[in-house]
């Protein structure tokens, strides 16, 4: 099976203003766009959101690399083997991703920390999962 939208047209930029509407229909009160060192492609999404009592911060990272690797061991069209079109398929892989998130949420099947745990920006700046993978100690009790 061909990886999920792995023949888009539409732009990273497109998508990551979906998102971010998405993001803010849902209740979001402030999206941010981050790109990557040359300023060429989005490399996240941070947002902030009300949770409970307190405002919480989510980045939603999307690496392009492991996207254009999937598409090269799939064999696609040499056309579809560029960075460019990684980083298209990626985001779209994203978008699809918060899309069901968000509805799992509105039907109260779990709640917003529930889905974007792994996503809090924590006091060091770096989110929950990346502390995870620096230190995985802090999980054992």
């Amino acid at each position: 099976m061909a990886l999920l939208n792995y023949t888009t047209k539409i732009d990273a930029d497109k998508t990551a203003g979906e998102i971010a509407n998405m993001l803010r229909k849902a209740g979001a009160k402030a999206v941010l766009t981050e790109y990557d060192d040359e300023g060429e492609y989005v490399s996240s999404l941070s947002f902030k959101m009300k949770v409970g009592e307190n405002d919480m911060s989510f980045k939603l990272p999307c690496d392009w690399k492991p996207v254009l690797e999937v598409l090269t061991n799939q064999g696609v069209s040499r056309s579809l083997l560029t960075r460019e079109q990684a980083v298209r398929v990626s985001w779209r892989i994203v978008k699809n991703w918060i899309a069901a998130q968000l509805a799992i949420i509105e039907t109260g099947m779990v709640k917003t920390e529930e889905v974007f745990l792994p996503y809090v920006i924590m006091a060091n700046g770096n989110t929950l999962s990346e502390n995870i993978k620096e230190n995985p100690q802090i999980l054992i009790s």
